[in-house]
């Protein structure tokens, strides 16, 4: 029987255990009986309204509650609910003015009827060459954004990309383009159709399954990873306990996999690292200014939501034979739950050497913690590493189908590589310049909450003189970060920038005070300019590394409603008060960015390109940890 971490099987044994069958079922029967719901009220979300952290930290009792996000269609309003799960009543109601939640498969659905049955739509295509668009076109819609548009007056609104599927697997490789219809959805009309005019639709096919390369490579001999008396890690309660790693997770509709009060067993006694660490939010800007493009910077975790879109994970392929897997729960539309099959793994893997000097080696072993979210076209895969030294690492691959262009196969030839703010791919296919951003928030306590401080952490060369006589000589300098408004960084590789968060209260055996670090790894810098529409309401992306005095309501980075915003808000709200952050609570926000500049190896799907960053520890232990290792 696999474990099931979301509340299939059992009622919640910890406050943070997120909501099981019966709870949402008590959150839906609350809110029907309050008057609260109609048949074409739309429920955007259910998840646990977390717990007073210092509550759950403490081990006072705590109050089970549901945080529901409720759509009414018809009135286009967005409400709050918070139930109280024992008591089974109704605790708040608001009505958030201006906020459009997530687009969820029932919007797509809605939009998908009225764009086929609409008859300027069908003469379109048919303008192109397809005769029986309603049966032979894909659509895919996207989140509309905010550039100041009519359509972005008030309306729900989707835009539709539209590809020629007929009898293909990969329907990506043949875009309609030049043609995007606009759809509101309060209305359920086609706002508008926009038509730049036709571009011969690609006529070869690129599917990616067996076989379509031709005849496959001779398969290498058979690799087992086999573990004869089970995995090293255990599940007491639904907590991981893992060499000296504690550590508690669960999956979130929207943030995807949430890791929970993170600690490390150092001499019998558990030390605190992370309350709480997760995606807080991601941004996919593209950049080429055409109509079917301008619009296409998506934030997949406040719009769609990671964990709505995790896939099933298949042992062999998406995860080793030896992983052991977990199912969740989320509620759909109608806030009916449904069951989600295999959509986290959990397995040991060999972590190469850990440490050698001479004859003496020992091995490392890592523990992982991942899943995968399947966002239209692309693929994300998020591991959360931990190492036997303390290290935390996550690591982030990518993969899935780019988002391509039609090009007239005139203006493709002649060898070019480039075209019209993209890279060619294939014949009269280009790939458009985008770029990937990450969020992640995480709430680090240092062995405990109160009295972190932030440290920037500097290196240069020592200025030649009597101090350098031959040149060689540098030296590290660190910088406490007072301020919210200081603690907004850039990288810096010349410097060799890192940051951490220490506890100056808690001093190793050498007298200095207990950290951890974050070591970024690739990162880039947004293109959009800074008074862009992406970047207003992505503020996250102007910083790779921010610090907050905690609050439990500060959780997304591009606030709690992304979709159809003006900007402005979460991070860049919060930070404009430049609130004192030394010695508090603390909360690092981490972005990392990815630039994709498209090549033909990228084609037909992207072999996986992996990112990430690193928590190490920096005078939280005397000396290496893993120096016990067998």
């Amino acid at each position: 029987m696999l474990p099931l971490f979301c509340g299939v099987a059992a009622a919640a044994t910890h406050p943070l255990d997120p909501l099981d069958v019966q709870e949402m079922e008590t959150a839906m029967r609350v809110l029907r009986s309050a008057g609260k719901l109609q048949p074409d009220h739309m429920i955007a979300q259910i998840a646990l309204k977390e717990p007073d952290k210092y509550a759950v930290l403490s081990g006072r009792p705590t109050v089970r509650e549901a945080a529901v996000v409720v759509y009414n269609r018809p009135a286009n309003a967005t409400y709050e609910a918070v139930i109280g799960l024992a008591s089974a009543k109704l605790t708040s109601y608001t009505k958030i003015p201006g906020a459009q939640p997530a687009v969820s498969g029932e919007d797509s659905f809605l939009a998908d009827q009225v764009v086929r049955s609409n008859s300027q739509w069908q003469a379109a295509m048919r303008k192109r060459g397809i005769s029986n668009p309603v049966a032979d076109v894909a659509i895919d819609f996207w989140s509309a954004g905010n550039f100041g548009l009519p359509e972005d007056s008030g309306a729900r609104i989707v835009k539709g990309i539209c590809y020629l599927r007929g009898r293909t697997v990969n329907y990506y490789a043949r875009p309609v383009e030049g043609v995007v219809a606009v759809v509101d959805l309060s209305a359920r009309k086609l706002m508008q159709l926009v038509d730049t005019g036709v571009v011969p639709v690609p006529k070869e096919t690129f599917d990616y399954e067996a076989g379509a390369a031709g005849r496959p490579r001779e398969a290498p001999k058979p690799l087992r990873i086999v573990q004869p008396s089970g995995p090293s890690f255990q599940l007491v309660d639904g907590e991981v306990r893992w060499q000296q790693w504690r550590f508690r997770f669960a999956m979130h509709p929207r943030e995807g996999l949430i890791l929970y009060l993170v600690r490390y067993s150092d001499g019998g006694r558990e030390r605190s690292i992370l309350y709480r660490g997760s995606l807080s939010e991601m941004a996919v800007p593209y950049g080429d200014p055409a109509a079917g493009w301008f619009f296409r910077n998506s934030f997949d975790a406040g719009e769609l939501g990671m964990g709505h879109v995790a896939g099933t994970l298949r042992p062999g392929f998406d995860c080793p034979n030896n992983a052991t897997l977990f199912d969740a729960v989320m509620a759909d539309e109608r806030g009916t739950p449904r069951g989600m099959s295999h959509v986290a793994a959990l397995y040991e893997r060999d972590g190469g050497i850990s440490w050698k000097h001479g004859g003496e080696t020992h091995r490392a072993r890592q523990l992982v913690l991942g899943y995968v979210s399947t966002v239209g076209n692309y693929d994300y895969a998020f591991d959360w590493i931990f190492h036997q030294d303390g290290t935390l690492e996550m690591k982030t691959g990518l993969t899935g189908v780019m988002s391509v262009k039609a090009v007239n196969p005139e203006a493709a030839e002649n060898g070019g590589s480039s075209h019209d703010h993209g890279h060619m791919v294939a014949k009269a296919i280009s790939a458009v310049h985008h770029q990937h951003f990450f969020n992640f928030r995480l709430d680090l306590d240092i062995d405990g909450a109160d009295g972190n401080q932030a440290i920037e952490m500097n290196t240069a060369p020592t200025p030649a003189g009597k101090a350098n006589p031959y040149g060689g000589a540098f030296d590290m300098t660190e910088s406490v970060l007072h301020t919210e408004a200081e603690a907004m960084r850039q990288m810096d590789l010349a410097a060799s920038r890192r940051w951490k968060i220490v506890n100056p209260a808690v001093k190793n055996a050498l007298g200095q005070p207990v950290g951890y670090a974050l070591l970024p790894a690739e990162n880039a810098r947004p293109f959009a300019a800074p008074d862009s529409p992406i970047r207003r309401r992505a503020g996250f992306l102007n910083f790779p590394f921010w610090v907050t005095p905690y609050r439990a309501n500060e959780i997304y980075a591009a606030g709690d409603y992304p979709n159809q915003n003006k900007g402005g808000e979460g991070l860049m709200k919060w930070i404009a008060a430049s609130r004192p952050i030394d010695g508090k609570d603390l909360v690092v926000w981490y972005t990392m960015g990815i630039t994709h500049n498209p090549r033909p190896e990228d084609w037909p799907v992207m072999p996986l390109h992996e990112a990430g960053f690193k928590l190490v520890p920096v005078g939280f232990f005397s000396r290496n940890p893993a120096l016990d290792l067998p």
